[in-house]
């Protein structure tokens, strides 16, 4: 290649057309990452990405100085270092743009100010975030003046794209194993409280969960049918948010919202869930008082539910966040994991294997314990037990590997009505990250659409 064909004119458009950006920064950049290769990195664990750079044979001097770094003193570089890898990927088709020329590359070399490099980065960020909401924008209108725009789709694609628009930071994370000392010893000698636990609602529960649950945790209850899944996670719905005051979201694929009311008031008041369905409480005078008793708390509890049967995860993560944003949301229940709209996937497996990881980074990513429960397979009737295990998940091992936390429910009496342990139920926990395994009895009061801890039976 010819010395006149490399010193072509270059293209000096950025990669979309008239974009917002800042040519001037970029090329500051550009020149302190050639005078200093060593900044490639540092820049790079602080949450640069070169991407935002728009200015094409800027970018190209970025990857060539990240390609050939390793090789070169990091205290300067040759301009000419820089002008053979290029040369080499236009030889080869990989970089598709003119690059900068010779004489161009030498300039930068001259007008080299590494000190400037975080300042440049930092404006050539900004207008990557700025560039991409204008771009969400336009979308989003584009969505709006179609005639096949659908509110609950649209909107939460909308909602979920706009999380795109500021790329999580690459900050290193990086400790030394000291620097958590402090916090280790603090944690040792102090009990959990409410701030940082949401009980159960289960004493011996929240003895094996060191207080309840924690943020960022996803805990899977499994189940067969019938066994008391959406009863079970009523109750952690109502210790959460009726007894403690915690913000809860409780998403129903399966009960209407009114269903979930008679069991959440025939629970607290202790009124048989039958009675409630017939209308006949107006006989029972004290189980009337017990429901007036208790409906001031059922009314103001930060209870939020949700019973649109086809949930999708761009839908979750929607009221997730407005939720979080506006309450302090701490607890989100699915009921159940099986009935979510999966997304397209080679096979029901794989679609369901991309709802649990999805579940799992909504609960760290947002602070929140999600508790989803799920239906296990025929595994526990084909056992003499009859006991479930985590294997027994459906469709999917990666619901087991992504949660936290696996309890299984179980009820001999659902199998063996003459059993003495009718009206007990036990919550294996098969499964604790960081923790003991164990199996908790409870008692069943399903005419009163619930589970207590054995002493309150």
């Amino acid at each position: 290649m010819s010395d006149d064909m490399w010193d072509a004119p270059v293209d000096d458009q950025p990669l979309a057309g008239d974009y917002i950006a800042d040519p001037d920064a970029e090329r500051i950049l550009a020149a302190a990452v050639m005078a200093r290769t060593d900044l490639v990195d540092d820049l790079a664990v602080q949450g640069f990405d070169p991407a935002d750079i728009t200015t094409d044979r800027y970018r190209w001097i970025w990857f060539a100085v990240e390609q050939i770094r390793g090789s070169m003193d990091p205290g300067a570089i040759r301009w000419e270092a820089i002008d053979r890898q290029l040369q080499a990927w236009r030889a080869d088709g990989s970089m598709p743009t003119v690059p900068a020329t010779q004489d161009e590359l030498r300039q930068l070399c001259v007008e080299a100010a590494p000190g400037s490099a975080s300042w440049a980065a930092d404006r050539i960020t900004k207008k990557g975030i700025a560039r991409r909401f204008v771009e969400h924008g336009h979308k989003a209108i584009a969505l709006g003046r179609s005639e096949a725009f659908d509110p609950d789709a649209d909107i939460a694609a909308a909602q979920l794209g706009l999380d795109g628009v500021v790329r999580p930071g690459a900050e290193d994370e990086t400790i030394q194993v000291g620097d958590v000392l402090e916090t280790v010893l603090t944690n040792a000698t102090t009990p959990p409280t409410n701030a940082d636990r949401v009980p159960t609602g289960f004493i011996d529960l929240d003895a094996v969960l060191s207080g309840g649950w924690a943020p960022g945790q996803m805990v899977v209850v499994g189940a067969r049918p019938a066994m008391g899944k959406t009863t079970f996670g009523l109750c952690l719905a109502r210790a959460a948010a009726i007894r403690h005051g915690l913000p809860t979201l409780f998403e129903s694929l399966e009960m209407g919202r009114a269903e979930l009311g008679t069991s959440i008031v025939a629970a607290e008041s202790r009124v048989a869930l039958h009675h409630i369905k017939q209308g006949i409480v107006g006989n029972d005078v004290e189980a009337m008082q017990r429901m007036i008793k208790r409906a001031p708390a059922i009314k103001e509890a930060p209870l939020f539910i949700n019973d649109n049967a086809h949930l999708t995860m761009p839908a979750l993560r929607a009221r997730v966040r407005h939720l979080v944003r506006t309450v302090g949301l701490r607890l989100v229940i699915v009921d159940y994991l099986q009935l979510m709209q999966a997304p397209k996937a080679e096979s029901r497996q794989v679609a369901v294997s991309e709802l649990s990881r999805q579940l799992k980074l909504l609960a760290k990513e947002f602070g929140i314990t999600v508790v989803v429960l799920a239906q296990l397979n025929r595994g526990p009737e084909q056992r003499t037990e009859k006991k479930p295990m985590p294997s027994d998940l459906r469709e999917s091992g990666a619901i087991e590997q992504d949660a936290d936390i696996v309890i299984l429910l179980h009820r001999e009496d659902a199998y063996e009505a003459e059993t003495p342990r009718a009206g007990e139920a036990d919550f294996i926990v098969g499964k604790h990250r960081g923790g003991p395994k164990a199996t908790i009895t409870a008692a069943f009061q399903g005419h009163f659409a619930r589970f207590v801890d054995m002493a309150q039976s």
